[in-house]
C-alpha cells in the first residue's frame, strides 16, 4: 500500500475526469490534496467533499494555470490551508484534434499556453515554496507521443515538449532530491472525452480493439501510478515517462 501520509499535493484540473482519479487516488493514500480548478468551481467542490468525507483532507483552490499571477494565488492558498506543497501534479490541460491545416495561430496560442506554459511557470513556483527535503512533480502527458495519431499534431505536440521538459527538468532538479516523472495515459472514459464526442460506438470500438487489454481506461487507473511515482517506493525513479494505457502505444 503506497504511503503518502504527511505528503501536501497540489493537482491542477484535479476536479473531474483524470485529475479527479489522480486526487482520489493521492488523498487515499494519506495526502492532504488541494484540487485545483480553472472555472468548475462545482466539481472541483464535489472532488474535495468525496475526500473529506473519505476521512482525508483537502481545499479547492481557483486558478487558471495559463496565467502566472493564478498560479502564484492558487500556491499561496493550498500553502495556507494544507502546508507547503511537496508534491505536484500537472493534469490541467486542452484536448483539441483537428487537421493539421486547420489549426488556427489563436488555437496554437490556446493549447500551448496551458498545456506548455502552464506546466513551465507551475513547475517553476512550485520549486520556489518547496521545502528543502524535496519532493516530486508527475506530469500528464499522452500515449498519443509514441503512436502518432493523424489529426493529433497540435495536441501531441504540446505534450512531446511537456516530456521533454519532464526530462530536462529531472536532471536539472536531482540535486536538490526533486523527482519529476510522467505519465501516459490512453484512451481514457472521463466526462470531457464524451463531452467533445471523443467516446463514442466507433472511437470505442477501435480503441479496444488496439488496446492489448482490450478495454478503456477509467481515471482510478491513472490515479494509482501516480500515487506510486511520487511514493518514496519509486525514489529511485526520475526522468522517466510511463504509459499507463492497458499497453497501447
Amino acid at each position: 500500500m503506497v504511503d503518502l501520509n504527511g505528503r501536501v499535493a497540489l493537482v491542477t484540473g484535479g476536479g473531474k475526469g483524470i485529475g479527479r482519479g489522480i486526487s482520489s487516488a493521492l488523498a487515499a493514500a494519506g495526502a492532504a490534496v488541494a484540487v485545483n480548478y480553472a472555472t468548475d468551481r462545482p466539481a472541483a467542490e464535489g472532488a474535495v467533499a468525496d475526500i473529506i468525507g473519505s476521512g482525508g483532507r483537502a481545499v479547492a483552490v481557483a486558478g487558471d494555470v495559463g496565467s502566472p499571477d493564478d498560479v502564484e494565488r492558487l500556491f499561496e492558498q493550498a500553502n495556507a490551508a494544507l502546508g507547503p506543497v511537496d508534491t505536484l501534479v500537472n493534469n490541467a490541460g486542452i484536448f483539441s484534434f483537428q487537421p493539421f491545416e486547420d489549426v488556427t495561430p489563436s488555437d496554437f496560442d490556446r493549447i500551448y499556453r496551458t498545456n506548455v506554459a502552464g506546466v513551465f511557470f507551475t513547475c517553476q513556483t512550485f520549486v520556489k515554496q518547496l521545502p528543502a527535503a524535496g519532493g516530486s512533480i508527475v506530469n500528464i502527458s499522452t500515449s498519443g507521443i509514441s503512436n502518432h495519431a493523424p489529426g493529433s499534431a497540435l495536441y501531441t505536440s504540446a505534450k512531446g515538449a511537456l516530456t521533454t521538459l519532464t526530462r530536462v527538468l529531472a536532471n536539472e532538479l536531482g540535486s536538490r532530491n526533486i523527482r519529476v516523472n510522467a505519465v501516459a495515459p490512453g484512451a481514457t472514459d472521463t466526462d470531457g472525452a464524451r463531452d467533445l464526442g471523443l467516446i463514442n460506438d466507433e472511437n470505442v470500438a477501435r480503441a479496444v480493439a488496439t488496446t492489448p487489454l482490450g478495454r478503456l481506461g477509467h481515471p482510478h487507473d491513472i490515479g494509482q501510478v501516480v500515487a506510486f511515482l511520487v511514493s518514496q517506493d519509486a525514489a529511485w525513479i526520475t526522468g522517466d515517462v510511463i504509459f499507463a494505457s492497458g499497453g497501447l502505444r
